[in-house]
């Protein structure tokens, strides 16, 4: 059967089956919608998945990232490296304390921090690093975290796409002052729209639960100001649900992948490479493509074969950043991360996947290298 008159192989697929909407239900009708016992019991339950970790639930990934900075008193004067090959928001949440954001360049393989262009960054007034765990693949934390004891700076992980990914049996969210994710429905698991924070101090917890909450332990007995940065009950519900499933679909993503692994041969597809004692949760499959990527990916649709690319500008020449860092005078020298922008592609890597998809996916992109 011609591909033309085949289902579209979509690029990400959000799973709400009927346990999602019988969770979401029974809260409805429980009438305890916000902060509720289901936020706290997913709390509980996630805490499982980051090495016992206090865990704070929050209304985005965006939200865990800027509350986890400010929890940490990263705020203006203070200088906080990121890399730029990331989704926006890894820089918008510490413009949102008025810090300002030093980039740093990648790894070639792992699309994640280079520990060596982190400790180049370094400046008296560096606070924080903030290492990516991007397409789901571990940054180097056991390099960085030497650097960042060493000159005695903050670590906060953006672990917003990488649940159950690790490095050496170490959880990611594990590693640093504190872990954010994000329950995004194209996450690997998701919660409707949510995030979630990681630390393993109590005091750090404590305070972004009053920052996420006006301030307030208790009713109107205001202590810091704070923010309306909730988790509804309706999400943790469903949170909880995807809970129970993350794990066995983490490792249908780790088959599908190993199965690209091995089939995809097109000499212009340059498949993600695997660190040593790294897990990959395979939020995306990202492979690089010589040539025309444009053309690639255009052939890729007319398959069938949904695809995308995850960044196609860094963040560093997104307006925001672009414009000001001219201004000032500052120039940001990241090779590896103009590459990748200019060659990445994702392809499906999701679980709902079935033989006959990764099959279809392998055929289409092989022949990629039939028509260079």
């Amino acid at each position: 059967m011609s591909s033309v008159n085949r289902e579209p192989i979509p690029a990400a697929r959000p799973v709400i089956g009927e346990e999602e909407i019988d969770a979401v239900v029974r809260v409805l009708r429980s009438g305890r919608v916000v902060q509720g016992p289901e936020v706290a019991a997913f709390e509980e339950g996630f805490s499982e998945l980051v090495a016992g970790r206090h865990c704070v639930a929050v209304n985005s990934g965006t939200s865990a990232l800027h509350l986890l900075l400010l929890a940490l008193g990263i705020g203006p004067g203070d200088e906080v490296i990121v890399p730029s090959f990331s989704f926006a928001a890894s820089a918008n949440a510490v413009r949102l304390t008025g810090a300002d954001v030093v980039f740093a360049d990648i790894e070639a393989d792992s699309f994640c921090l280079d520990p060596a262009a982190v400790e180049a960054a370094i400046t008296p007034r560096t606070a924080a690093i903030m290492p990516v765990h991007l397409y789901g693949h571990p940054a180097a934390m056991d390099r960085l975290m030497p650097i960042a004891e060493q000159h005695g700076l903050a670590v906060v992980e953006d672990a917003c796409q990488a649940h159950t990914a690790a490095l050496h049996g170490t959880p990611v969210g594990a590693f640093g002052s504190g872990g954010t994710f994000s329950f995004y429905p194209t996450k690997n698991m998701h919660a409707l729209e949510g995030g979630m924070v990681t630390t393993a101090d109590a005091e750090i917890a404590r305070t972004l639960r009053l920052l996420r909450n006006q301030g307030m332990e208790q009713r109107y007995a205001n202590e810091i100001v704070g923010a309306n940065m909730r988790m509804t009950d309706v999400s943790a519900a469903v949170g909880r649900v995807q809970l129970g499933k993350v794990l066995d679909w983490t490792e249908q993503r780790r088959v599908n992948a190993a199965y690209f692994d091995q089939h995809i041969t097109a000499s212009n597809v340059t498949g993600p490479p695997v660190a040593a004692g790294a897990r990959h949760a395979y939020h995306q499959y990202t492979v690089r493509i010589e040539g025309d990527r444009d053309a690639a990916m255009r052939q890729l649709a007319e398959a069938g074969i949904g695809n995308a690319v995850y960044y196609p500008t860094p963040i560093h020449r997104l307006k925001p950043y672009w414009e000001p860092d001219q201004k000032a005078g500052r120039h940001w020298e990241l090779p590896e991360t103009e590459r990748a922008a200019a060659e990445v592609v994702s392809l499906p890597v999701h679980p709902s996947l079935t033989a006959e998809d990764l099959e279809r996916i392998v055929v289409a992109v092989n022949e990629l290298g039939e028509k260079q």
